[in-house]
């Protein structure tokens, strides 16, 4: 049987086949060494692993990363320097930016990286857009314009190109918006960032500002589009390929989604499900790596239900659910038993189905964990052993606690 005949795809039908994945055409910028490492349960990995980080982006297809802000400090801007000396010399295919307040005193340090280093480093100036922030900051609009263009122009003027970034857009009036990226824009920054700050975007709402700031503020002008979200309320992911659908050119995320207070989008998933959908076609071979490493250099363990890279993503103990899986792979059909219980082919991603025994499998579980691990599976002592343990037990039985009841079996 044809595979496709398999699995009635419901996400490309009737209205939802209107945007085709298969064409588009969308960056990806990593904000792990930058915006993940504002969470405040992380620690600052050390440089070789912020180096190795990048050679991962590399081979993953990510094609820009936030090396850091160099206005924090002269640690970040040594680090920044080192990060962008890796890039020069291993001639990765990442194109660095450096986040940056709208003020001079933050820009300067990324010219200067730039020149020692001889590489073109984008400037992110960023200031908050939102009238909530501004009242807050006892902000005017004047004061933020003057300060903006300030700052895009101090960076342009000394060859740097400019990413300008309103916080809290999706909080913002449409009149300040125009105003602030129509500033920038005029004093030439190449592109603009649309930041979902605090996560308060839902898909519509990030579909009306991406039109909005299309149709009103870029107007084929050739400034690209770039979004930057986080999920405070869990939209962060759905949030990026609405932006993605609504015709950005670039989104953001972090690996595992680490970041200011509960993260940003999730750089991982989102490569996953732009590889599903057929937009994105680098190979990926090295995301559980990439995944790993943060999580291990970070602090920041990968919970075990985490999609794709979670210790129970491709694990069952569930009878039904193993049985389903049994069969498919007795078919010879690994296609199959990849997908007959997951949405998500294990083996793309370079993982593999887990059949476990617990009290919730049945005799299907038991014969498949001891043919697996070398044991005769049409044996009804061994069988009825394991299965009486299972049906005792409230969790799962480990490998050494299946091998230690058979060998007390053979004992008595």
């Amino acid at each position: 049987m044809d595979e496709r005949e398999l699995i009635y795809d419901w996400n490309r039908a009737g209205g939802a086949a209107s945007f085709d994945w298969t064409r588009a055409r969308v960056d990806l910028n990593d904000e792990t060494l930058r915006d993940g490492l504002q969470s405040p349960s992380v620690r600052d990995p050390a440089l070789d692993v912020k180096k190795r980080l990048l050679h991962l982006m590399a081979d993953l297809g990510i094609v820009a990363a936030d090396i850091g802000l160099p206005g924090a400090g002269p640690r970040v801007v040594d680090q920044v320097r080192a990060l962008a000396r890796e890039i020069r010399d291993a001639k990765l295919p990442i194109a660095p930016n450096c986040a940056a307040r709208t003020v001079i005193a933050d820009v300067e340090p990324i010219v200067r990286v730039a020149d020692e280093v001889g590489i073109t480093i984008e400037a992110a100036t960023f200031i908050g857009s939102s009238p909530i922030r501004q009242y807050a900051e006892d902000w005017t609009l004047d004061r933020i314009l003057r300060s903006s263009e300030d700052a895009v122009t101090y960076a342009v003027k000394h060859g740097l190109p400019v990413m300008y970034v309103t916080e809290d857009t999706t909080r913002a009036k449409p009149d300040a918006l125009k105003a602030l990226y129509g500033t920038a824009i005029a004093c030439g920054a190449t592109r603009i960032c649309l930041a979902d700050t605090v996560g308060h975007a839902t898909p519509d709402g990030v579909k009306a500002l991406v039109e909005f700031v299309k149709r009103e503020i870029v107007k084929g002008s050739g400034v690209k589009i770039d979004w930057h979200g986080h999920r405070d309320r869990g939209l962060g992911l759905i949030n990026c390929l609405a932006a993605i659908e609504a015709g950005v050119d670039r989104v953001h995320g972090t690996a595992l989604g680490v970041g200011e207070r509960v993260g940003n989008a999730e750089m991982d998933l989102l490569i996953v499900n732009l590889r599903l959908l057929g937009a994105h076609r680098h190979d990926i071979a090295k995301l559980p790596e990439y995944c790993r490493l943060v999580a291990d250099a970070v602090g920041v363990p990968i919970p075990v239900n985490y999609p794709v890279m979670g210790g129970d993503a491709f694990r069952t103990g569930t009878g039904v659910h193993a049985a389903a899986i049994i069969k498919a792979k007795k078919k010879g059909h690994a296609w199959l038993a990849d997908r007959v219980y997951s949405s998500v082919p294990a083996q793309e991603f370079g993982l593999e189905q887990k059949i476990e025994i617990s009290p919730v499998s049945g005799l299907s579980n038991v014969k498949y964990w001891l043919e697996t691990h070398g044991y005769d599976a049409e044996d009804e002592a061994q069988c009825r052993v394991l299965f009486e343990a299972a049906k005792r037990t409230d969790r799962v039985l480990s490998d050494d606690e299946c091998h230690r009841l058979l060998k007390q079996a053979v004992w008595r």
